[in-house]
């Protein structure tokens, strides 16, 4: 029998809950594949209905897993979600940071500080925090992964300052975890998706403008070299691969999932 590819590994999910909408996010989309793999699964939301949809979704799969409330803009909350694993399940071999925000952004003129303290908070210090606290024990155990999912944002033009800035954070981080951790067996990579096909993505910026999801759609996809916008799935799948032993010798890589949007820059 093939060996399931996360077999015999923990893996969290931060960023786990799946919003309502009209299609799958990423977070839940990446707890389903690793299930589907043989991951034992803690995943982490902010909203308590929002991950047990994703548990309920990742229990069909028969791999053990639970949820756990927090708010990783709370240090303590970050500290104990490592805490959490590692009674439950022994140990955490896959940190998996699925958390960005860009509601309320602007351009620079017109950005309020609340908001660049709150976007920054959450994408780019919550981040750093789940980070700072699973290397000890990713250190202690002398093996771990980190994957943490950043943008195309950080290296296009952005009409936005705020989430721009801090996804080119969250790739600074992440280089700088790769090689500063790598002698303790630690890797470290980000995935950048471009144009994805999520309620996030979708359902807000229609509501927002007042038009169908249709419209929305439409306009995204003709954005994209390939014609379409990727889905939850493609980000999912990029996750497996750099969280599965195949990618045991790529550390600090910047991974673009993106239908070749990032070429556009020339």
């Amino acid at each position: 029998m093939t060996k399931l590819r996360l077999e015999g590994k923990v893996a969290i999910i931060v960023g786990a809950g799946q919003q309502p909408g009209g299609s799958v996010g990423n977070g839940r989309a990446t707890a389903e594949r690793f299930a589907q793999e043989g991951a034992t699964l803690l995943l982490v939301d902010i909203q308590a209905d929002w991950v047990a949809d994703t548990l309920n979704a990742v229990l069909q799969h028969g791999q053990p897993a639970s949820a756990l409330v927090a708010d990783i803009t709370d240090e303590s909350a970050c500290a104990n979600i490592i805490t959490t694993c590692v009674e439950r399940y022994g140990r955490v071999d896959i940190l998996h940071n699925n958390v960005g925000m860009s509601k309320g952004d602007k351009k620079t003129t017109d950005l309020p500080m609340a908001t660049w303290d709150n976007l920054m908070g959450l994408n780019l210090r919550g981040m750093f925090m789940t980070c700072k606290h699973v290397l000890p024990q990713m250190i202690a155990q002398g093996s771990g992964c980190i994957i943490n999912v950043s943008s195309t944002a950080s290296l296009a033009a952005r009409p936005t300052v705020t989430y721009k800035t801090s996804k080119a954070g969250v790739n600074a981080l992440t280089q700088h975890i790769a090689i500063e951790n790598a002698a303790h067996g630690i890797r470290a990579n980000a995935i950048l998706p471009g144009l994805i096909d999520t309620p996030m993505a979708i359902n807000r910026r229609a509501q927002e403008r007042g038009v169908p999801v249709s419209v929305i759609r439409a306009e995204r996809d003709a954005l994209v070299p390939m014609g379409f916008m990727g889905s939850a799935w493609d980000v999912a799948n990029a996750a497996l691969f750099l969280a599965s032993d195949e990618a045991r010798y790529i550390s600090g890589v910047l991974l673009p999932v993106d239908g070749g949007l990032l070429q556009k820059r020339g």
